[in-house]
């Protein structure tokens, strides 16, 4: 399956883009729930346009497209804002340089001194893989010394817990949110056209960047706190992919399959 198997218009002419985490959103619900938002969305492509917003690496979700039948995105902000990407009808990841010089200006390559900051520290043990402008750990709740916080913003960068299992150390003033909305404003898409959606606090900075967005039903409890005030984001009652599907008609975004 090819991410631009047939021609559509461009992303910013299309009525609505659907701008969601993975991870316990567009893969959360049922799997009926998930077969009819993904078979919907193929049924409109020429009408919807679709970003992946992740903590995920490019490599990971590229794999999931070609090998679990999710629809294609067309760009992708991955690893939790800090890439920012095409994708090429081949199904490749191209960066999209203007957009990512800032990150790494920001980053300055600064994974060596994060690890060895947090070499040891309770509670964190370093995730495998490699990333270009973040460094991630695996969070042991018991054994969590908070500590690594102070450690991380003396090294004048960001971090951020997700679920509660996740520790990333983040280029200063790099998440998600950021990263969508340059991105939307990149591609010249009306940002009330769009629907930003997820499920843990990586997805804070995406769900209060003041673009019209959902948390699903199953969302952590610490994400449904920090959204009080926040007029423009639905909490959805339905979970993952059915959640999604309530807050594009509760925002009137798009025509939406008929029993969703």
């Amino acid at each position: 399956m090819n991410v631009h198997a047939t021609p559509r218009p461009a992303i910013a002419a299309r009525r609505f883009t659907l701008a969601t985490d993975l991870d316990g959103t567009f893969l959360g619900g049922s799997d009926q729930e998930r077969a009819r938002l993904y078979d919907w969305i193929e049924a409109n492509r020429d009408s919807i346009g679709l970003i992946f917003v992740t903590g995920r690496d490019p490599d990971f979700i590229m794999e999931m497209c070609r090998e679990q039948g999710l629809p294609w995105p067309e760009y992708v902000v991955g690893d939790v804002g800090t890439t920012i990407a095409e994708v090429l009808p081949d199904g490749a990841i191209a960066p999209i340089a203007p957009l990512e010089a800032d990150i790494a200006a920001r980053w300055n390559d600064s994974g060596d001194r994060v690890r060895a900051a947090l070499q040891g520290h309770p509670g964190l043990t370093l995730q495998p893989t490699a990333f270009r402008y973040r460094v991630s750990y695996d969070l042991t709740p018991g054994a969590y010394d908070p500590a690594a916080e102070q450690k991380v913003r003396d090294l004048g960068l960001d971090w951020l817990i997700s679920d509660n299992r996740f520790f990333d150390v983040l280029p200063a003033g790099v998440s998600k949110g950021p990263s969508i909305r340059r991105l939307v404003d990149h591609l010249g898409i009306p940002g009330a056209r769009v629907l930003c959606a997820g499920d843990t606090m990586n997805d804070h900075s995406m769900l209060t960047s003041g673009l019209p967005s959902v948390a699903v039903g199953n969302s952590e409890p610490a994400l449904i706190e920090g959204l009080a005030g926040h007029d423009w984001v639905h909490l959805a009652s339905a979970h993952g992919a059915a959640g999604i599907l309530e807050a594009i008609a509760a925002f009137d975004l798009h025509d939406i399959p008929k029993g969703a």
